[in-house]
């Protein structure tokens, strides 16, 4: 029914026009467009010439005119509607109508990965093709790593909330599943410890392991000795894009692990779910030391002894002198 009311505005207009020349025109409706492939096009706000010329610059229709008027002759089938489409190759005028009038717009997508800390996922989100807007002041750890859907003109302010209320959601979610007797009063200190974990291990067989090493260690009222909260420092918050050094490890710093016990006053990224987990069930370890192994994990030992050796390996695979100010990747000693 609703392509025979279509057909009978157009003859109608036709016939008032020119009469015979009713069955062309509609030929011309059905007819394939100019389009050669499947393309998005972003449909500004405005009338019909508006939207009719970006068809046209887009290679969707070939005769402004044309489009005009089967738009009015069908405009009972409802407005034309702005944002970012996908128009069919070679779709004709009575296809683009359809795309105008009815189907979803484009749903774009961004990644924000693990372990980024504010200044990175501001600059991300600023940089995301189609939205709108200025990214609004961002807490570190605020961030749930996602990815997220967003239409073109959605604005950044929105995006940043939907990021940060899911990670509110998903905090309070695993804080109230964790298990028993951890030394972590607050959701908030849970997620403080995740992003060190986030930070500190890219293998998602240890973090629950590497948490395991830092809950052991503030139990025991020994300093987590995290070298990425010392870059974190040593950047001010940002990235760091140089190794740390002995001046590093021992600035007077809020962020410096090594010269303070306890959490860091705020989290240094946004860690991902997987840590989150992690830190709130962590592995049933009696490990207090971490270096990396040269591969991209790391080594684990129960005593100083053996954590000593395990880093004389690490600095013999790496070739780094004993008396490299640089920090040894994972725990020190105490």
């Amino acid at each position: 029914m609703r392509l025979l009311r279509i057909l009978l505005l157009s003859l109608l207009v036709l016939a008032l026009l020119g009469g015979g020349a009713g069955w062309w025109a509609w030929n011309r409706y059905q007819a394939p467009g100019p389009l050669a492939e499947a393309r998005a096009i972003v449909i500004p706000p405005g009338g019909t010439q508006a939207i009719a010329d970006t068809l046209r610059d887009a290679g969707a229709i070939g005769d402004e005119r044309g489009f005009a008027m089967a738009a009015w002759a069908t405009r009972q089938e409802g407005p034309l509607r702005a944002g970012e489409y996908l128009f069919p190759a070679h779709g004709s005028l009575r296809e683009v109508l359809e795309v105008l009038r009815e189907a979803r717009p484009v749903q774009r997508r961004l990644t924000i990965p693990e372990g980024l800390n504010a200044s990175q996922i501001a600059a991300l989100i600023n940089a995301a093709e189609g939205l709108t807007g200025d990214v609004p002041a961002l807490e570190e750890g605020a961030v749930l790593p996602d990815t997220y859907a967003y239409q073109w003109g959605d604005s950044r302010a929105g995006l940043l909330r939907r990021a940060e209320r899911a990670m509110r959601q998903a905090l309070a979610e695993a804080w109230e599943k964790r298990a028993p007797d951890l030394p972590l009063a607050t959701p908030r200190e849970a997620l403080i410890l995740a992003s060190i974990v986030e930070r500190e291990t890219g293998k998602a067989e240890e973090r629950a392991k590497v948490a395991g090493v830092f809950i052991n260690r503030l139990r025991r009222g020994m300093p987590l000795q995290s070298d990425p909260t010392v870059a974190y420092a040593a950047a001010d918050g940002g990235v760091l894009d140089r190794g740390l050094t002995r001046a590093d490890l021992e600035r007077d710093h809020p962020f410096n692990t090594y010269r303070n016990r306890g959490l860091t006053p705020a989290p240094i990224a946004s860690p991902g779910l997987a840590s989150i987990q992690a830190v709130l069930h962590p592995d049933d370890t009696d490990a207090l030391y971490f270096v990396a192994d040269g591969t991209g994990g790391h080594v684990f030992a129960r005593s100083l002894e053996e954590h000593n050796r395990n880093v004389a390996r690490w600095r013999a695979l790496t070739r780094t002198p004993p008396t490299s100010p640089a920090a040894v990747p994972g725990t020190a000693a105490p």
